[in-house]
Protein backbone atom coordinates (compact mmCIF):
# COMPACT_ATOMS: atom_id res chain seq x y z
CA UNK A 1 0.00 0.00 0.00
CA UNK A 2 1.57 3.35 -1.44
CA UNK A 3 0.11 6.96 0.94
CA UNK A 4 1.47 9.88 -0.47
CA UNK A 5 0.80 12.67 2.24
CA UNK A 6 1.96 16.39 2.57
CA UNK A 7 1.23 19.28 5.14
CA UNK A 8 -0.26 22.43 3.79
CA UNK A 9 -1.63 25.29 5.76
CA UNK A 10 -0.28 23.31 8.42
CA UNK A 11 -2.79 20.17 8.14
CA UNK A 12 -1.56 16.96 7.25
CA UNK A 13 -3.33 16.13 3.30
CA UNK A 14 -3.52 13.30 1.35
CA UNK A 15 -2.41 13.58 -2.01
CA UNK A 16 -2.62 11.58 -5.13
CA UNK A 17 1.02 12.28 -6.80
CA UNK A 18 4.81 12.60 -5.16
CA UNK A 19 5.38 16.34 -4.93
CA UNK A 20 8.61 18.14 -3.27
CA UNK A 21 8.35 18.03 0.64
CA UNK A 22 6.21 14.80 0.71
CA UNK A 23 5.99 12.02 2.78
CA UNK A 24 5.71 8.61 0.90
CA UNK A 25 3.97 5.94 3.65
CA UNK A 26 4.89 2.45 2.20
CA UNK A 27 3.04 -0.34 4.08
CA UNK A 28 4.00 -4.04 3.06
CA UNK A 29 4.83 -2.93 -0.57
CA UNK A 30 4.27 -5.73 -3.17
CA UNK A 31 7.40 -6.11 -5.64
CA UNK A 32 5.06 -4.20 -8.04
CA UNK A 33 5.40 -0.70 -6.57
CA UNK A 34 8.35 -1.40 -5.01
CA UNK A 35 9.71 -1.31 -8.36
CA UNK A 36 7.61 1.69 -9.52
CA UNK A 37 8.90 3.76 -6.38
CA UNK A 38 12.40 2.76 -7.54
CA UNK A 39 11.99 4.13 -10.82
CA UNK A 40 10.34 6.75 -9.53
CA UNK A 41 12.32 8.68 -7.30
CA UNK A 42 15.28 7.01 -8.46
CA UNK A 43 16.68 4.94 -5.37
CA UNK A 44 17.79 1.49 -5.04
CA UNK A 45 15.14 -1.18 -4.90
CA UNK A 46 17.23 -2.96 -2.07
CA UNK A 47 16.89 0.58 0.44
CA UNK A 48 12.91 -0.29 -0.05
CA UNK A 49 13.09 -3.85 0.05
CA UNK A 50 15.17 -4.51 3.32
CA UNK A 51 13.12 -2.50 6.07
CA UNK A 52 10.63 -5.62 5.13
CA UNK A 53 12.99 -8.30 6.51
CA UNK A 54 11.50 -8.38 10.08
CA UNK A 55 14.90 -9.36 11.20
CA UNK A 56 16.29 -6.17 10.23
CA UNK A 57 18.22 -4.39 12.67
CA UNK A 58 18.59 -0.70 13.15
CA UNK A 59 21.53 1.26 11.00
CA UNK A 60 21.87 4.10 8.98
CA UNK A 61 23.33 4.07 5.64
CA UNK A 62 24.62 6.90 3.32
CA UNK A 63 23.68 6.52 -0.62
CA UNK A 64 24.42 9.18 -3.06
CA UNK A 65 21.35 10.64 -3.16
CA UNK A 66 19.27 9.55 0.19
CA UNK A 67 20.26 8.53 3.43
CA UNK A 68 18.38 4.87 4.73
CA UNK A 69 17.46 5.31 8.86
CA UNK A 70 16.02 1.77 10.25
CA UNK A 71 14.74 1.81 13.38
CA UNK A 72 12.60 -1.05 15.66
CA UNK A 73 9.42 0.13 16.74
CA UNK A 74 6.85 -1.55 19.05
CA UNK A 75 3.72 -3.13 17.86
CA UNK A 76 0.71 -4.18 20.20
CA UNK A 77 -1.01 -7.32 19.20
CA UNK A 78 -4.07 -9.25 20.29
CA UNK A 79 -4.25 -11.04 23.63
CA UNK A 80 -4.18 -14.75 22.10
CA UNK A 81 -1.35 -13.75 20.55
CA UNK A 82 1.76 -16.05 21.82
CA UNK A 83 3.92 -12.72 22.19
CA UNK A 84 1.40 -9.69 23.18
CA UNK A 85 4.57 -7.28 22.37
CA UNK A 86 6.82 -7.52 19.53
CA UNK A 87 9.05 -5.14 17.66
CA UNK A 88 9.52 -4.45 13.90
CA UNK A 89 11.55 -2.25 11.58
CA UNK A 90 10.57 1.17 10.29
CA UNK A 91 12.52 2.12 7.26
CA UNK A 92 12.83 5.83 6.76
CA UNK A 93 14.47 7.14 3.62
CA UNK A 94 15.87 11.13 3.82
CA UNK A 95 16.03 12.43 0.14
CA UNK A 96 16.85 16.19 -0.39
CA UNK A 97 13.35 17.15 -0.94
CA UNK A 98 10.89 14.51 0.06
CA UNK A 99 10.97 11.52 3.02
CA UNK A 100 9.57 7.79 2.59
CA UNK A 101 8.72 5.16 5.62
CA UNK A 102 8.35 1.51 4.88
CA UNK A 103 7.64 -0.79 7.03
CA UNK A 104 5.62 -5.00 6.93
CA UNK A 105 2.59 -3.72 8.81
CA UNK A 106 0.08 -1.17 9.71
CA UNK A 107 1.86 0.39 12.82
CA UNK A 108 -0.19 3.06 15.94
CA UNK A 109 3.71 5.47 15.06
CA UNK A 110 2.55 5.83 11.74
CA UNK A 111 -1.03 5.83 12.35
CA UNK A 112 -0.04 8.95 15.20
CA UNK A 113 1.40 11.02 12.39
CA UNK A 114 -1.38 10.00 9.73
CA UNK A 115 -4.53 10.60 12.51
CA UNK A 116 -2.40 14.03 13.22
CA UNK A 117 -2.98 12.91 17.11
CA UNK A 118 0.44 15.00 17.40
CA UNK A 119 1.09 18.63 16.51
CA UNK A 120 3.87 20.75 15.20
CA UNK A 121 5.03 18.33 12.79
CA UNK A 122 5.47 19.25 9.20
CA UNK A 123 6.28 17.31 5.89
CA UNK A 124 9.06 19.80 4.75
CA UNK A 125 11.13 19.70 7.73
CA UNK A 126 12.42 16.18 7.66
CA UNK A 127 15.12 16.23 10.52
CA UNK A 128 12.64 17.13 12.50
CA UNK A 129 9.72 14.85 11.19
CA UNK A 130 12.18 11.82 11.77
CA UNK A 131 13.27 13.13 14.91
CA UNK A 132 9.31 13.08 16.06
CA UNK A 133 9.50 9.54 14.29
CA UNK A 134 11.75 8.15 16.94
CA UNK A 135 10.57 10.55 19.63
CA UNK A 136 7.09 8.72 19.83
CA UNK A 137 8.83 5.56 19.20
CA UNK A 138 10.14 5.95 22.42
CA UNK A 139 7.15 6.94 24.28
CA UNK A 140 5.26 4.25 22.52
CA UNK A 141 8.40 1.37 24.60
CA UNK A 142 7.36 3.22 27.89
CA UNK A 143 3.72 3.28 27.72
CA UNK A 144 3.66 -0.50 26.70
CA UNK A 145 6.43 -1.57 29.28
CA UNK A 146 3.98 -0.17 32.01
CA UNK A 147 1.21 -2.39 30.30
CA UNK A 148 3.48 -5.09 30.54
CA UNK A 149 4.08 -4.32 34.08
CA UNK A 150 0.36 -3.91 35.05
CA UNK A 151 -0.59 -7.28 33.17
CA UNK A 152 2.22 -9.04 35.12
CA UNK A 153 0.67 -7.40 38.11
CA UNK A 154 -2.56 -8.89 37.56
CA UNK A 155 -0.81 -12.64 36.66
CA UNK A 156 0.99 -12.42 40.14
CA UNK A 157 -2.59 -12.05 42.27
CA UNK A 158 -3.93 -15.08 40.00
CA UNK A 159 -0.37 -17.15 41.31
CA UNK A 160 -0.95 -17.31 44.60
CA UNK A 161 -3.61 -19.79 44.26
CA UNK A 162 -2.54 -20.96 40.95
CA UNK A 163 -1.58 -25.33 40.35
CA UNK A 164 -1.40 -24.78 36.91
CA UNK A 165 0.88 -23.88 34.34
CA UNK A 166 -1.47 -21.44 32.67
CA UNK A 167 -0.06 -18.11 34.48
CA UNK A 168 3.84 -18.94 34.05
CA UNK A 169 3.47 -19.77 29.99
CA UNK A 170 1.54 -16.01 30.34
CA UNK A 171 4.39 -14.31 32.00
CA UNK A 172 6.96 -15.75 29.81
CA UNK A 173 5.46 -14.45 26.74
CA UNK A 174 5.84 -10.75 28.15
CA UNK A 175 9.18 -11.65 29.39
CA UNK A 176 9.74 -13.21 25.74
CA UNK A 177 8.26 -9.36 24.60
CA UNK A 178 11.04 -7.70 27.50
CA UNK A 179 14.10 -9.56 25.82
CA UNK A 180 12.80 -7.93 21.85
CA UNK A 181 12.38 -4.74 23.85
CA UNK A 182 15.53 -4.20 25.25
CA UNK A 183 17.68 -5.70 22.36
CA UNK A 184 15.48 -3.24 19.72
CA UNK A 185 15.90 -0.41 22.50
CA UNK A 186 19.95 -0.96 22.63
CA UNK A 187 20.36 -1.12 18.73
CA UNK A 188 18.16 1.80 18.22
CA UNK A 189 20.43 3.54 21.03
CA UNK A 190 23.34 2.83 18.83
CA UNK A 191 21.85 3.96 15.65
CA UNK A 192 21.24 7.39 17.44
CA UNK A 193 24.83 7.91 18.08
CA UNK A 194 25.91 6.86 14.95
CA UNK A 195 23.25 9.25 13.02
CA UNK A 196 24.46 11.78 15.67
CA UNK A 197 28.12 12.19 14.18
CA UNK A 198 26.63 12.39 10.64
CA UNK A 199 25.93 15.77 8.44
CA UNK A 200 22.09 15.22 8.68
CA UNK A 201 22.50 16.27 12.45
CA UNK A 202 25.20 18.60 12.37
CA UNK A 203 23.14 22.05 10.64
CA UNK A 204 20.37 22.18 12.56
CA UNK A 205 18.35 24.38 14.98
CA UNK A 206 17.74 24.56 18.69
CA UNK A 207 14.49 22.88 18.38
CA UNK A 208 16.07 20.08 16.74
CA UNK A 209 19.16 19.92 19.35
CA UNK A 210 16.36 19.55 21.91
CA UNK A 211 14.29 16.71 20.30
CA UNK A 212 17.54 15.05 20.10
CA UNK A 213 17.82 15.21 23.87
CA UNK A 214 14.41 13.86 24.52
CA UNK A 215 14.46 11.11 21.83
CA UNK A 216 17.99 10.33 24.49
CA UNK A 217 16.30 10.34 27.51
CA UNK A 218 13.52 8.45 26.72
CA UNK A 219 15.77 5.97 25.35
CA UNK A 220 17.57 5.37 27.97
CA UNK A 221 14.70 6.30 30.43
CA UNK A 222 12.97 3.06 28.31
CA UNK A 223 16.29 0.59 28.53
CA UNK A 224 16.07 0.79 32.16
CA UNK A 225 12.62 0.20 32.46
CA UNK A 226 12.77 -2.49 30.14
CA UNK A 227 15.64 -4.48 32.23
CA UNK A 228 14.59 -3.56 35.69
CA UNK A 229 10.88 -5.51 34.87
CA UNK A 230 12.96 -8.25 32.90
CA UNK A 231 14.64 -8.92 36.10
CA UNK A 232 11.95 -8.99 38.28
CA UNK A 233 9.84 -11.16 35.86
CA UNK A 234 12.09 -13.46 36.08
CA UNK A 235 12.26 -13.36 39.83
CA UNK A 236 8.61 -13.78 39.64
CA UNK A 237 8.76 -16.83 37.48
CA UNK A 238 11.00 -18.38 39.41
CA UNK A 239 9.45 -17.34 42.85
CA UNK A 240 5.75 -18.88 41.79
CA UNK A 241 7.17 -21.70 39.99
CA UNK A 242 7.64 -23.00 43.41
CA UNK A 243 4.61 -21.52 44.98
CA UNK A 244 2.32 -23.87 42.01
CA UNK A 245 4.74 -26.33 42.86
CA UNK A 246 4.21 -26.01 46.84
CA UNK A 247 0.42 -25.78 46.24
CA UNK A 248 0.57 -28.96 44.23
CA UNK A 249 2.09 -30.78 47.27
CA UNK A 250 -0.62 -29.00 49.73
CA UNK A 251 -3.53 -30.16 47.62
CA UNK A 252 -2.47 -34.03 47.28
CA UNK A 253 -1.42 -33.64 51.28
CA UNK A 254 -5.23 -32.63 51.67
CA UNK A 255 -6.27 -35.39 49.33
CA UNK A 256 -4.57 -37.49 50.82
CA UNK A 257 -5.01 -37.28 53.96
CA UNK A 258 -9.17 -37.25 53.24
CA UNK A 259 -8.44 -40.43 51.56
CA UNK A 260 -6.76 -42.07 54.75
CA UNK A 261 -9.69 -40.70 56.74
CA UNK A 262 -12.72 -42.19 54.60
CA UNK A 263 -10.54 -45.54 54.49
CA UNK A 264 -10.91 -45.86 58.19
CA UNK A 265 -14.82 -46.12 58.32
CA UNK A 266 -14.72 -48.42 55.34
CA UNK A 267 -12.32 -50.92 57.13
CA UNK A 268 -14.85 -51.04 59.84
CA UNK A 269 -17.89 -51.54 57.59
CA UNK A 270 -15.67 -54.28 55.88
CA UNK A 271 -14.94 -55.97 59.16
CA UNK A 272 -18.52 -56.07 59.91
CA UNK A 273 -19.58 -57.38 56.70
CA UNK A 274 -17.85 -60.41 56.53
CA UNK A 275 -20.12 -63.55 57.07
CA UNK A 276 -18.44 -64.81 60.59
CA UNK A 277 -19.39 -64.54 64.13
CA UNK A 278 -18.20 -61.18 64.89
CA UNK A 279 -18.13 -59.34 68.52
CA UNK A 280 -21.51 -57.65 69.16
CA UNK A 281 -23.54 -59.05 65.81
CA UNK A 282 -26.45 -60.01 68.05
CA UNK A 283 -27.06 -56.77 69.92
CA UNK A 284 -30.16 -54.60 69.38
CA UNK A 285 -27.88 -51.84 68.52
CA UNK A 286 -24.90 -53.22 66.67
CA UNK A 287 -25.71 -51.05 63.60
CA UNK A 288 -24.87 -47.93 66.10
CA UNK A 289 -21.96 -49.24 67.48
CA UNK A 290 -20.29 -50.25 64.03
CA UNK A 291 -21.08 -46.44 63.31
CA UNK A 292 -19.95 -45.24 66.44
CA UNK A 293 -16.89 -46.89 65.99
CA UNK A 294 -15.74 -45.72 61.97
CA UNK A 295 -16.93 -42.34 63.13
CA UNK A 296 -15.04 -42.33 66.13
CA UNK A 297 -11.72 -43.36 64.20
CA UNK A 298 -12.41 -40.67 61.60
CA UNK A 299 -12.81 -37.95 64.09
CA UNK A 300 -9.49 -39.13 66.05
CA UNK A 301 -7.70 -39.31 62.26
CA UNK A 302 -8.91 -35.64 62.03
CA UNK A 303 -7.84 -34.22 65.05
CA UNK A 304 -4.10 -36.84 64.19
CA UNK A 305 -3.61 -34.86 61.06
CA UNK A 306 -4.98 -31.42 62.22
CA UNK A 307 -2.22 -31.80 64.96
CA UNK A 308 0.44 -32.71 62.40
CA UNK A 309 -0.42 -29.68 60.43
CA UNK A 310 -1.14 -32.10 57.52
CA UNK A 311 -5.34 -31.49 57.49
Amino acid sequence: MIQIFKTENGILQPIKQVEKDCWINLVAPSSGEIESMSAKLLIEPDLISDPLDADESPRVEQHKNCMLIVCRIPVQLSDNADLPYITVPLGIILKRDLIITICNRETELVQTFIEQRLKAHHTALRERFVLQLFLRSSILYLRYLKAINNKADDIQLLLHKATRNRELLQLLSLEKSLVYFTTSLKSNELMMMRLQKLSLLSNIREVEKELIEDVVIETKQAIEMSNIYSNILSNMMGAHSSIISNNLNITIRFLTSVTIILSLPILVASLYGMNVDLPLQHTTYAFWYVMGIAIGLSGLGVMYFRKKNLF
